[in-house]
């Protein structure tokens, strides 16, 4: 059976995450990275989603970064589901993902960085996906109307760079699973997946993106009662 989901966010390290519980013998992924059952193919029918998972002598696992900002109806079909699941959520700087992801978005366009216009990153910026995905505390906190807020583990992207042995061990103990890494066997705590070209924020842009995140970075260190000031320097 399906036994927890990894829900994003996008550009937050949910492929490193995958990679790395993937090598836990107690973990696997059967429908491979980001099935997008739930918010792309549920017309489908449950019947084939529950098949993916049909074996029950390992923790199965679905990471869909999509899956963070699904409408609260859709989680509620997934809690009637499996309401034991549990759920990781890796959140990253917004202002940074939302950097990353409008590059992501530029290279699949085929175009350069020279050819986009400051105006292209800001319609992208402000677009009703780009925003969705950057604001957690609305993900988390729909996410908790239906589930118990125990079953969600929300963790910061920064730790995959700062301490990866504690965050992957932290994510295993959630799921109840013993600890399993040392970063000094397992290169891929270390190893980085589909890194961005690392062009940094252009000047210009970069007010645009402090006036659409900073009031919403403060509200989310209140909700969680965290401290997010690595997102504000």
């Amino acid at each position: 059976m399906l036994n927890f989901l990894g829900i994003g966010a996008q550009k937050s390290g949910t492929s490193w995450l995958f990679n790395v519980l993937a090598e836990h013998p107690s973990i696997a992924f059967p429908g491979g990275k980001e099935v997008h059952f739930w918010d792309n193919y549920s017309n489908r029918g449950l019947g084939e989603y529950k098949q993916i998972f049909i074996n029950d002598t390992i923790i199965n696992g679905d990471i869909t970064p999509a899956y963070a900002f699904l409408p609260v109806d859709v989680i509620h079909k997934i809690y009637k589901l499996q309401p034991t699941l549990r759920l990781i959520y890796l959140i990253r700087n917004p202002v940074e993902r939302a950097w990353s992801s409008a590059r992501m978005a530029l290279a699949r366009s085929e175009m350069t960085h020279e050819e986009a216009s400051d105006q292209w990153f800001i319609d992208h910026f402000k677009s009703k996906g780009s925003l969705a995905r950057g604001d957690y505390e609305s993900c988390i906190r729909n996410w908790c109307s239906v589930f118990p807020s125990n079953q969600l583990l929300v963790m910061p992207y920064e730790l995959i760079g700062n301490n990866p042995t504690f965050l992957a061990n932290t994510i295993l103990n959630h799921l109840g699973v013993k600890e399993f890494f040392e970063q000094s066997t397992h290169r891929s705590l270390n190893k980085k997946v589909f890194e961005g070209d690392g062009i940094p924020i252009r000047p210009t842009l970069l007010p645009v993106l402090q006036d659409i995140y900073s009031r919403k970075i403060e509200s989310l260190e209140t909700y969680l009662n965290e401290d997010l000031s690595i997102w504000k320097r």
